[in-house]
């Protein structure tokens, strides 16, 4: 510990920072409160940089982003975002205020028992806003469509021309429908423009992803992230918005405990208890890796989509996708046959799916560095 350090914690709300600073060998801490914006970050960054000494920030990670941690990073003064769900906790502590948070920060700050968050750059958090953008707007699409088929369904309309909704005739059927009463045709056209609007707009948005999946740094990752049965632009999009830098990742382990797909632990002396996942961590990521996971129960093959998905792509990533396939179909029905549900046995091949996808994205930066064709560490074993 340096003599003259300081450390900083602040709690941070849209209007407001509350700042509390411990400096080494000092007793009573500093505290004051500055507003949110760009004048008052400036006369906390003077009123840092007025300490003669080393000084280290933080605060936890939330909607407020990471705009206050780039300005003060851009000033010269290191920054660091909390995770919130990793900051220990006092049971017996029942008072919780802007003041004491910030005070807290800074002497756990002090004492490193806090734990950062990967930050992205501005470019991959644009990107990574895009994808969640559109996840937002196949919601709004699926709300707008169920309020039109629970209207006609109040009308005594249904639609027997097929075995499925939202296709060319369906749309067509639509068009055609007419209802006497002019207050019932005012609320049929209403929502049937609201389901047109959201599916021009879910359009615009999958085109822009394609667009950015075909430039750099994703064109390459995202060929590769196809060659998985389950996984197309979209999603590989998406799985590469909110994992970041594999890197970070030293092992398919930590990944998955980062998914949230590990198994929880209650254990104490003799007694050993392992419950459900434990859904910490990003959902996001946890509920695509699901959704893909469910081809898994189909005979393995290689045909339509995903031969053309395929093709120029490099070998050991058909390789790595190929065992996937077939590792995950045998543990699925394994499961399935001793008794478990459909959904227990998805979320446990779900996991070791997350195994393969750190194999795949590991192995490809191996090989896009010098000197990768030496044998990988910590590769995943299945």
């Amino acid at each position: 510990m340096e003599q003259h350090a300081m450390w900083v914690g602040m709690d941070v709300h849209k209007k407001s920072i509350s700042v509390a600073l411990v400096v080494a060998n000092e007793d009573m801490p500093e505290r004051f409160v500055v507003p949110n914006d760009a004048s008052g970050v400036r006369r906390l960054v003077r009123r840092l940089k007025a300490h003669q000494g080393p000084v280290r920030c933080c605060y936890e990670a939330g909607p407020c982003g990471f705009v206050l941690q780039r300005r003060l990073e851009k000033a010269g003064i290191s920054c660091a975002v909390i995770a919130p769900t990793l900051i220990p906790v006092q049971t017996g502590c029942r008072v919780k205020t802007d003041r004491r948070d910030a005070l807290k920060l800074a002497k756990l700050l002090r004492a490193g028992l806090l734990t950062e968050v990967r930050l992205p750059t501005e470019a991959e958090e644009a990107v990574r806003d895009l994808c969640r953008c559109r996840e937002d707007a196949k919601q709004d699409q699926t709300r707008a469509r169920h309020r039109l088929q629970k209207f006609l369904l109040r009308r005594g309309v249904v639609y027997n021309n097929g075995k499925r909704s939202w296709t060319g005739c369906y749309y067509q059927w639509l068009r055609q429908l007419h209802f006497e009463d002019r207050n019932a045709q005012r609320v049929f056209d209403d929502y049937l423009a609201v389901v047109e609007q959201q599916d021009a707009r879910l359009a615009a948005l999958d085109d822009e992803l394609e667009h950015v999946a075909g430039t750099p740094p994703y064109r390459e990752l995202v060929g590769w992230l196809r060659c998985f049965r389950g996984i197309d632009t979209i999603s590989a999009m998406g799985l590469l918005s909110e994992l970041g830098d594999i890197k970070r990742f030293d092992s398919a382990r930590g990944l998955m405990a980062y998914v949230g797909q590990v198994p929880s632990e209650q254990s104490s002396g003799e007694r050993t208890r392992r419950g459900g996942i434990t859904k910490t961590g990003n959902r996001r990521l946890r509920r695509l890796l699901t959704e893909s996971s469910q081809h898994c129960r189909l005979r393995p093959a290689v045909k339509g989509n995903l031969r053309k998905r395929r093709m120029g792509q490099p070998t050991w990533a058909i390789a790595i996708a190929d065992k996937a396939q077939r590792r995950l179909h045998q543990r699925y029905w394994h499961l399935v046959m001793k008794g478990k549900p459909h959904n227990v046995a998805i979320t446990a091949v779900s996991r070791e799916f997350v195994g393969f996808v750190w194999e795949l994205l590991v192995e490809g930066r191996r090989r896009a560095t010098p000197g990768g064709c030496q044998p990988a560490e910590n590769m995943c074993r299945h």
